[in-house]
Order: structure tokens, then C-alpha cells, then sequence
């Protein structure tokens, strides 16, 4: 039986893309014996070399990246939820499942499931809480998801030519970054979700100090 697991990373970030990541497989114990687990749970080393295995070990696999810039766009007519899902579609839709395990962030993992069903016309569709914990080819989805990302936040970060962090509003390096970024031209840096509360507030006040200015 052809499993497909799907997950995401980076979908709280300030900065940088939202990567969804898919995987299919049909025997869970090379997965097993990759020792796959929650990304979040694995430290980057770990994530890097399980990459690799995964990549080795499955019939197929893909992520599908998300800009900041896009997010915003889609944010004008859709919850974060429903964009999320629609990638989940885009990257499942790749290659043929006959079940589909998906790490939820709805409330109701039932309505979640449902949705995918219809967008996907038809399909056994099992969406979880905590799916990363609960199955393998979801682990390795968020594995490919983490590591992905990781990187492209590597390469923004090198574009701007200074430290970055995370991209999380709880990662002081990311605010201070974005921070003086507005404060010297007025605007977020490329790569920010300027939909994001905590932006959008930096973005006031720096408009609120050049007003008492004058």
C-alpha cells in the first residue's frame, strides 16, 4: 500500500517561505529504520543526514516552498489554514496514494480531511494532530519540509549578508534585523511576511516616530 505522508515548516514565521514537504512509501519500516521522528524533536545534523537517507529510500518525495510575498497575497482572501492546505493538495496531487496522512492545523481534523478529499476528488485522506508523532512518512515529511527551508533561509541569509535567524517572532536576531531594516528605508525587507502582527507594528511605529519628527 502506497502511503503518502505531508507536512510543513515555517508556518509562524516573520521571515522567509512556508516549505510544505511530501513523501510516499510503501514499506514504513525503512523509515523506521531511518529513526525519522518530528523535526523539531532532531537536531539540524540529525535532520541533514536523515535528509539524505530519505531522499535515498523512498519511491518519491517533494517540497513545495511558499514565498512571504505570496503568503501576503493569498492572506488578502484566505486563512492561513486554507493556503496551507492548498499546498498540501499541490504536493500530494504529484504522484499516486492510496492513503494520505496529513499533520493537521485546524481544529477540526475532520473538516481538514474533508476539504482535502473534495480539492483532491476523492482519496483516503487521514488528517491528525500531532501526525508527526504518529506516523513515519509524516516524520520524514516534516524532515524534508525542515531541512528545505533551513537552507533557503541559508540563502537569504547570505543574501542580505548578515545574521537573520530563524524567521520566528520569537527569535531576537530576526527582529533586530527586520526592525533596522525599517527603521534605515522605511519598508519591511524582501522575504517578510508584512501581513504578520508583529511587522506590521514595526512598520507603524516607524512611520509614528518619523510623524513626531516634525
Amino acid at each position: 500500500m502506497m502511503q503518502c505522508g505531508v507536512d510543513e515548516a515555517g508556518r509562524g514565521p516573520m521571515l522567509g517561505p512556508l516549505v510544505v514537504g511530501a513523501v510516499w512509501c510503501d514499506d514504513e519500516t525503512v523509515l523506521k529504520g531511518i529513526g525519522v521522528k518530528d523535526s523539531k524533536k532532531l537536531t539540524p545534523s540529525a535532520r541533514d543526514r536523515m535528509y539524505d537517507e530519505i531522499a535515498a529510500s523512498v519511491p518519491h518525495w517533494c517540497t513545495v516552498p511558499i514565498s512571504a510575498e505570496q503568503i501576503d497575497e493569498r492572506m488578502k482572501t484566505q486563512s492561513l489554514n486554507m493556503i496551507e492546505l492548498d499546498v498540501f493538495v499541490e504536493a500530494v496531487g504529484r504522484y499516486p496514494s492510496d492513503v494520505i496522512y496529513a499533520d493537521c492545523p485546524d481544529v477540526d481534523t475532520d473538516r481538514f480531511a474533508n476539504i482535502m478529499k473534495v480539492k483532491l476528488n476523492g482519496g483516503n485522506v487521514v488528517a491528525a494532530h500531532k501526525a508527526d508523532d504518529l506516523y513515519p512518512v509524516v516524520s520524514a515529511a516534516s524532515i524534508m519540509a525542515k531541512v528545505t527551508r533551513d537552507r533557503m533561509i541559508e540563502d537569504i541569509q547570505r543574501e542580505f549578508g548578515c545574521p537573520v535567524g530563524s524567521g520566528y517572532p520569537s527569535d531576537a536576531v530576526t527582529v533586530a534585523f527586520i526592525e533596522k531594516w525599517i527603521k534605515d528605508n522605511g519598508r519591511a525587507p524582501p522575504h517578510t511576511r508584512t501581513s504578520w502582527e508583529p511587522v506590521k507594528k514595526m512598520i507603524s511605529a516607524r512611520h509614528m516616530t518619523r510623524i513626531s519628527d516634525w
